[in-house]
C-alpha cells in the first residue's frame, strides 16, 4: 500500500475507540496497513455482517477490548495499560432517530464518553496526539444553503445532534482548560483536536435508518427500496474520505503539536451535495438492480433537510480535499456489497483504500 502519510503511523501505538463500528473498522485497517500497532476499544458489533466482524479485525489487532466508554475508570486503566501514542475517538451513539428513544444514554455516551476519554487521555503520559470525531450536526442548523464553518456556533434540534455540539464545547473546554496549545511542553504534551463530518457510506454499514444500508437489505430481499426523504439533500462521502483526513491531521499533530489543536472539517466536493434520491439511484446502478419507492412520512421525526461543510480551512491548512465523486462513492459502495459474500473482506477492504489512494484529488 501507498504511504500518504510519509510513515507517520508505523511503529506507532494507536487505539481507536469505536474500533467495531462502521468507520472504526475502517480506520483501524488502513492502520494496520501503515504499521500501526492497534489497540481498539469499542462494544460488540450490531450484526454478524459488520465490516468488523467479517473482515477479522479482531484477530489482527493488538488488542480487542469491549468496554463501554461511560466506565470512566475502565478507560483510564485500559490507557494505562497500553500507553498509546495517538487516539482516534470514533466511538458514539451515531443516530438521530434512534437519540429520540434514548436521549439519555445519546448524551452520556456522547458527552461524558468523550470526556471520559479526553480524562483518560489526560493521565497517560504516552499520549500525543488525539483526533476527537464529533458530526456535522454538530453546528446549529439554520438549514441555509452555503457551508458552516469550524467558528459557527454549535447547536442541534434532536437529542444526537445536540450531543455532539455539546461535546464539541467540551472539547474545546478541556483544549483550553488541559490541553492549552500556550502551556505545551510546560504543563502537558498532547495535541487534540476535533473532526467534523457526516453522511458517511461504504461497504460493512447496515446500521438502522440510513440510506445505504436500507437499499442492500432491500436489494439483497429482493424487494423495493422505500425512500423515507428522498428530497432530503445530503453532504455524501465514501467512508474513507474523513478517514483520510483524520490521519492526516493526526499526522500534522504529531510534526506540528501546537499548530492543529482546533476544530476540523472534512467534507465532501460541491457536486456531491445530492438529494437522497439520486443517490439511491446510482447505488442501484452500480449494484445492477433495484426499485425506488417514494416513501415520504408527514408526521415523521425531525430531522435536518440540508446541512453543508466548508471544507475551505482543511484544503489550505492541512492541504486536504476529497479524492472521489459522488458516483466513484456509490461505485465503491456498491462493489463492496456486491463481493463481500465472496471474498475475503479484509483484502477487499484493502483493495478499497488502494483504489482510492490513487484517485486524483
Amino acid at each position: 500500500m501507498v504511504d500518504i502519510y510519509n510513515g507517520a503511523f508505523k511503529g506507532k501505538r494507536v487505539l481507536v475507540t469505536g474500533h467495531t463500528g462502521f468507520k472504526g473498522s475502517w480506520l483501524s485497517i488502513w492502520l494496520l496497513e501503515l504499521g500501526a500497532e492497534v489497540v481498539g476499544v469499542g462494544l460488540e458489533p450490531l450484526t454478524k455482517k459488520d465490516n468488523y466482524v467479517l473482515s477479522k479485525i479482531g484477530e489482527k489487532i493488538k488488542a480487542d477490548i469491549r468496554a463501554d466508554i461511560r466506565d470512566a475508570q475502565k478507560m483510564k486503566d485500559i490507557f494505562a495499560k497500553y500507553q498509546p501514542e495517538i487516539v482516534f475517538h470514533l466511538a458514539a451513539q451515531p443516530l438521530v432517530r434512534l437519540s429520540y428513544e434514548i436521549p439519555v444514554e445519546t448524551y452520556e455516551t456522547n458527552v461524558m464518553g468523550s470526556i471520559n476519554i479526553m480524562e483518560a487521555s489526560r493521565a497517560t503520559d504516552s499520549v500525543k496526539a488525539v483526533v476527537m470525531i464529533t458530526t456535522d450536526k454538530c453546528y446549529e442548523n439554520r438549514e441555509q444553503i452555503w457551508g458552516y464553518r469550524e467558528n459557527e456556533p454549535m447547536g442541534g434540534y434532536d437529542p444526537y445532534s445536540s450531543s455532539k455540539g455539546a461535546a464539541e464545547i467540551a472539547i474545546n473546554s478541556w483544549r483550553k482548560s488541559f490541553f492549552n496549545p500556550v502551556d505545551y511542553g510546560k504543563k502537558h504534551h498532547v495535541a487534540i483536536a476535533s473532526a467534523r463530518a457526516g453522511n458517511v457510506v461504504g461497504g460493512g454499514d447496515w446500521a438502522k435508518d440510513r440510506i445505504v444500508p436500507d437499499c442492500i437489505r432491500a436489494l439483497e430481499a429482493d424487494k423495493p427500496i422505500d425512500i423515507r426523504s428522498p428530497k432530503a439533500i445530503r453532504p455524501w462521502q465514501h467512508v474513507l474520505e474523513p478517514l483520510s483526513g483524520y490521519l492526516l491531521l493526526a499526522a500534522k499533530m504529531l510534526q506540528e503539536p501546537t499548530k492543529y489543536c482546533e476544530g476540523w472539517n472534512f467534507g465532501p466536493r460541491t457536486e456531491s451535495i445530492t438529494p437522497v434520491w439520486d443517490v439511491a439511484t446510482m447505488l442501484t446502478k452500480y449494484y445492477g438492480k433495484g426499485e425506488l419507492t417514494d416513501a415520504s412520512d408527514p408526521n415523521a421525526l425531525h430531522e435536518a433537510n440540508l446541512l453543508m461543510l466548508d471544507i475551505s480551512k482543511a484544503k489550505f491548512q492541512l492541504g486536504w480535499e476529497p479524492r472521489t465523486n459522488i458516483e466513484q462513492c456509490c461505485q465503491l459502495t456498491a462493489e463492496w456489497y456486491k463481493r463481500y459474500q465472496m471474498e475475503n473482506v479484509f483484502n477487499l477492504c484493502v483493495e478499497q483504500i488502494n483504489t482510492f489512494v490513487s484517485c486524483k484529488k
